[in-house]
């Protein structure tokens, strides 16, 4: 596989194979294409007890959804994880998968904001759920509309279609 540079993705732009709504052309980069952050989150609810995490988990079981408004943030404490969600929905082809990415502006505070799902399938046409935790000292204030992140695409060799639990996701 290969990586999609700036000029690569502007032409997959242009014939189809990549579709970003909405999009600003300032947010394509050399390499990537930045993201920002949606007004929907999920948070997690303090628990003492257990929860069994299975096959049949499920995350709403243990988090509420909050809308913040534009212009308003959500802060996050030290160690604390929420889901949050780009605002742009990513349409890929068959043929084109992605990672998302932290930006390392946001790293140097201790922003992470995805755990461990980075890998987005071929084939996707969905928001992408953002698993961000503040590894740092201090609260962290999240605006929406935040370049919160960054899209990086490869080139597969063969054709696939993700059809996952996820497929329709546009909240967190």
């Amino acid at each position: 596989m290969s990586i999609l540079i700036g000029v690569e993705i502007e032409k997959a732009l242009a014939n189809g194979s990549i579709k970003i709504e909405p999009l600003d052309k300032s947010q394509i980069g050399p390499g990537s294409i930045d993201l920002t952050l949606g007004n929907d989150f999920r948070i997690f609810e303090k628990r003492s007890e257990v929860y069994h995490v299975k096959n049949d988990s499920s995350f709403e079981d243990i988090t509420r959804s909050v809308h913040v408004e534009d212009g308003s943030y959500l802060v996050i404490q030290p160690g604390e994880m929420v889901l949050g969600i780009t605002r742009e929905r990513i349409t890929l082809a068959d043929d084109i998968s992605g990672r998302l990415e932290g930006r390392s502006r946001f790293a140097r505070f201790g922003l992470a904001v995805h755990v461990t799902a980075g890998f987005m399938h071929p084939g996707i046409s969905n928001h992408q759920v953002l698993e961000i935790v503040n590894l740092g000292n201090a609260p962290l204030a999240l605006y929406p509309e935040t370049r919160i992140c960054q899209f990086v695409f490869e080139q597969c060799a063969g054709h696939a279609k993700y059809r996952g639990r996820f497929v329709e996701q546009s909240k967190p």
